[in-house]
């Protein structure tokens, strides 16, 4: 009993006094919406500057997802990147089962997030990967279920977007057809007609790819992961505006949503707080709508630590806890970038 006591005083302390006052009836901002080929925020137009936070659901401690999420929004993040089904390092924190059963307490931990997220301002990238049987989804069917159970249990929630297929267009367990990327997102409207939704892509997306996604799958904004090499940051603004020019060609708009660029610890390039900047600044200007700083865990490292946003139970510590130099200087970078962006 006082376990649940001091759980339930945990997840009010997260909330917001109004939704404390009715919670059965409570719809949770900000609202999250797409405007052209720009966000907007309770009508007003945001760039979104993320982070990711993949493992989210992991964190047992409500005061170390307070100290990060007060870190993030001190730096001007105003998103976060988690994933609904993340089975890493022999620890599943799904969310929902492929039956479409929802698991608890990962469900209740995403719903605590969403609004200690909004009371800051923050949306939530909410992402499903296709993977292997029996922890993921790995066939239409059971992705619809994950889905539809995500769309019910997180209705209230109006600063949330969907990712219904991380990088669905590679070519192994992740692989989502377009024709499927539409039927999943149907199924998710037919809940919730108002949810954003998109699919991630796996590299640079081609000009025929943009106008599949855009007519035939229907997503709300497009979400490239570039490139992973010394060369990304150069190319950023170019890209992006090959992005606005095809959509311009095909008399379409959408938002260009960088949600995984670059991180350290991938392979055989490190980026630096530089890199992270340049690419951040590119972006921008160039016409993109939202930029993430992505970070992971360290494949040639020894269990792969730090792992940052990819585990952060308590064994392994919050986000800010296990950054290294090079990211530190970038978060305290943030600031002054956001600072500059609302000047001009």
């Amino acid at each position: 009993m006082r376990e649940l006591f001091h759980a339930a005083v945990s997840v009010l302390i997260l909330l917001p006094q109004s939704a404390v006052a009715g919670m059965s009836n409570e719809v949770y901002g900000p609202v999250l919406n797409v405007n052209g080929t720009r966000f907007e925020l309770d009508g007003k137009p945001v760039f979104l500057l993320g982070c990711s936070y993949y493992g989210a659901l992991g964190i047992e401690n409500d005061a170390a997802l307070v100290e990060d999420l007060d870190d993030l929004a001190a730096r001007g993040v105003n998103w976060i990147r988690i994933w609904a089904t993340w089975n890493a390092f022999d620890h599943d924190i799904s969310a929902v089962a492929p039956t479409g059963r929802v698991r608890e307490p990962y469900m209740e931990r995403l719903k605590t997030i969403c609004r200690a997220a909004g009371k800051r301002r923050m949306v939530v990238d909410v992402t499903v990967s296709r993977g292997e049987a029996p922890t993921a989804p790995s066939d239409l069917p059971t992705h619809v279920a994950v889905i539809e159970a995500l769309a019910r249990e997180l209705r209230p929630f109006r600063n949330v977007y969907f990712d219904v297929g991380n990088e669905r267009n590679i070519g192994d367990h992740r692989h989502v057809p377009m024709a499927e990327v539409a039927e999943l997102i149907r199924r998710v409207k037919a809940i919730d007609t108002e949810r954003l939704c998109t699919a991630s892509h796996g590299g640079d997306i081609s000009s025929e790819d943009v106008r599949r996604y855009l007519i035939e799958a229907k997503v709300d904004f497009l979400t490239p992961h570039r490139g992973r090499s010394a060369e990304s940051p150069g190319e950023t603004a170019e890209t992006t505006r090959n992005y606005l020019r095809t959509m311009q060609e095909l008399r379409l708009s959408a938002p260009i949503h960088y949600q995984e660029p670059f991180r350290r610890g991938y392979g055989d390039w490190e980026p630096t707080a530089g890199d992270f900047r340049s690419d951040l600044e590119a972006a921008r200007a160039a016409g993109a709508a939202g930029w993430c700083f992505h970070n992971g865990s360290t494949r040639p490292a020894a269990e792969e630590r730090p792992r940052r946003s990819f585990d952060m139970r308590p064994v392994e510590g919050r986000l800010f806890s296990q950054l290294d130099a090079e990211e530190r200087e970038f978060m305290a970078y943030l600031p002054k970038a956001v600072k500059n962006h609302q000047e001009k």
